[in-house]
């Protein structure tokens, strides 16, 4: 029994120190405040004057440049909200095409641009292809797809003809563009003989 005591002593101070390093961790946690989750408000947490911002393919080549008077984040959202947008695509093998609005939003991680208040799309010409101007109250710009759509009243000119209608989607890729519920439609004799000798698919009301 007296060579056990001290083995027991031993084992009864072990316990004594984990009871009291457990003891000591609780009250430490009780008597420390935590501070509760913080919400997310609509309030800016990052925000610039006259900002640029540049995505480029994998071989380094610039083909989208969102440019604007100020730009602010809002964790909330997860969006950038632009005074004067100015989204240029430079896509390879596609027309150069050009956005500009009063102001705009940059959501999704960058993938949608929604351009508001005067919204103003061109595809510039070239030896190819006729100015097409695009005007509405909002336009939404996928960038990585070359895409421009609306489902608001919009004017498009294509060249020398003109559209009116409610919704609109125009791909800069195949340069494959739809009016939709159009309501005005003039197209030009120059513009229709230019679309029966050629694979152009400019105006598809």
């Amino acid at each position: 029994m007296k060579e056990r005591l001290p083995s027991l002593v031993a084992v009864l101070l072990l316990g004594l120190l984990v009871l009291g390093t457990w003891w000591a961790s609780d009250y430490t946690l009780r008597s420390i405040q935590v501070d509760p989750p913080r919400r997310l408000t609509h309030e800016r947490d990052s925000w610039s004057d006259r900002f640029t911002m540049v995505r480029s393919d994998p071989d380094g080549r610039a083909i989208n440049r969102l440019e604007g008077a100020s730009m602010e984040h809002f964790p909330d959202t997860g969006a950038y909200e632009i005074i004067a947008p100015r989204a240029v695509g430079n896509q390879p093998g596609a027309p150069i095409t050009e956005g500009t609005a009063d102001n705009g939003t940059l959501d999704e991680h960058g993938d949608r641009i929604v351009l508001n208040g005067n919204a103003h799309i061109k595809r510039l010409p070239d030896a190819d292809h006729q100015l097409l101007d695009v005007r509405s109250t909002q336009l939404i710009i996928e960038p990585a797809r070359d895409l421009v759509y609306t489902d608001r009243p919009a004017l498009v000119i294509n060249g020398n003809s003109t559209m009116r209608g409610t919704g609109m989607r125009y791909d800069n890729r195949t340069r494959q563009l739809t009016v939709s519920a159009a309501s005005d439609v003039k197209i030009s004799g120059e513009d229709q003989a230019a679309r029966n000798a050629g694979p152009e698919k400019s105006a598809q009301p």
